[in-house]
């Protein structure tokens, strides 16, 4: 039976791809090793959670004990990573620790078991930012902006070190901004929905006229399973969703949605090191595993939209903070009853 590790498997695109995992892979077991930060919510997973092929072990990822915790597992998504732009403009110190000693000590734990592959999961924002025309191809350079960007990019750089002085079985993923259910709300698409929804100013950066690629988080889910299984050790990927939006429209269009006047927006100072567009050629993806992005964008806002009206509740716990204590009070006491893994 195949045993897939997850690192930050309770944020939104670990959970996410943990729910696509037990729902098309009914013969895998899940390993999710996550922290538990602020972006971590277990609540994500509060299903999944009932599943007895998950095992969930709360773990930081720089601790030596995920070595321990990659034993017996075969394949190895890593997720977990600090993440948001403007909070490592104004500390860069845990992106530094998470984002690069932390992936070199998960890589290390999974080289260490010698798992079949390692996917180390990063974003378009290493390449830095790109003028009006073209995209980023993976042989781009590196070029990041942000203490965010630049630690990602490092880790990156980590895991291709592994491969070339160890032989380790890895592959890189650079995906463009991503968007669906479970995302916390600290990002653009589920900030806007959530102020929209109080009648509250969304605040744009600048001119509002930064340019990103969008694609829905399913299809992000998609092109990580096929690489996982079916991509060449070595390489780089980028998930593209073909799909490039102005901030200032896809605001607009979430207030259109919701029947909201524009006159909620307000621009704000723009924050440093603010990239003006980001586009990713998913070309090597197509041609080498067939994928291409499914998912309209309008559609896919529209049910985006739609989940976070449905899902009052997590958003409200979420922005709150509420939900921090949900595996004290719901996980650990429970966990003893769960079968052995």
């Amino acid at each position: 039976m195949t045993r897939v590790l997850v690192t930050g498997g309770a944020g939104f695109i670990g959970s996410n791809f943990v729910h696509y995992l037990l729902e098309k892979y009914p013969d895998y077991r899940i390993v999710v090793v996550d922290k538990l930060t602020y972006a971590g919510n277990l609540k994500n997973l509060e299903n999944a959670l009932q599943n007895p092929r998950l095992q969930f072990v709360r773990l930081d990822i720089c601790d030596p004990a995920v070595t321990e915790a990659a034993q017996g597992c075969d394949l190895a998504v890593h997720f977990a990573a600090e993440t948001h732009v403007d909070r490592s403009i104004e500390d860069a110190a845990a992106f530094t620790r998470t984002n690069v000693e932390g992936t070199w000590r998960i890589a290390e734990a999974c080289r260490a078991n010698r798992l079949r592959r390692f996917l180390q999961v990063s974003t378009d924002e290493v390449y830095g930012s790109l003028g009006p025309a073209g995209k980023f191809t993976e042989t781009s350079p590196l070029n990041p902006s942000s203490p965010y960007a630049a630690t990602k990019a490092a880790a990156d750089l980590m895991v291709l070190s592994l491969v070339r002085t160890h032989g380790f079985p890895a592959i890189v993923t650079r995906c463009s901004n991503n968007y669906g259910p479970y995302q916390f709300p600290e990002k653009f698409i589920p900030l806007i929905i959530a102020q929209a929804l109080d009648n509250q100013p969304l605040p744009l950066y600048g001119d509002g006229l930064n340019v990103r690629d969008w694609i829905h988080v399913s299809d992000h889910c998609r092109a990580l399973d096929l690489i996982l299984h079916y991509g060449r050790d070595a390489e780089i990927y980028n998930i593209g969703g073909d799909c490039e939006r102005r901030n200032i429209d896809v605001a607009r269009a979430i207030l259109r949605s919701m029947g909201k006047p524009e006159s909620l927006i307000q621009f704000v100072s723009d924050r440093p090191c603010h990239d003006r567009r980001y586009a990713l050629d998913s070309s090597k993806l197509a041609n080498e595993l067939g994928w291409r992005p499914l998912e309209n964008f309008e559609a896919g806002l529209t049910a985006t939209l739609r989940w976070y009206q449905q899902h009052s509740a997590w958003l409200d716990q979420t922005r709150s903070g509420e939900y921090r204590d949900y595996f004290e009070r719901n996980y650990l006491r429970r966990a003893a009853t769960l079968p052995a893994h």
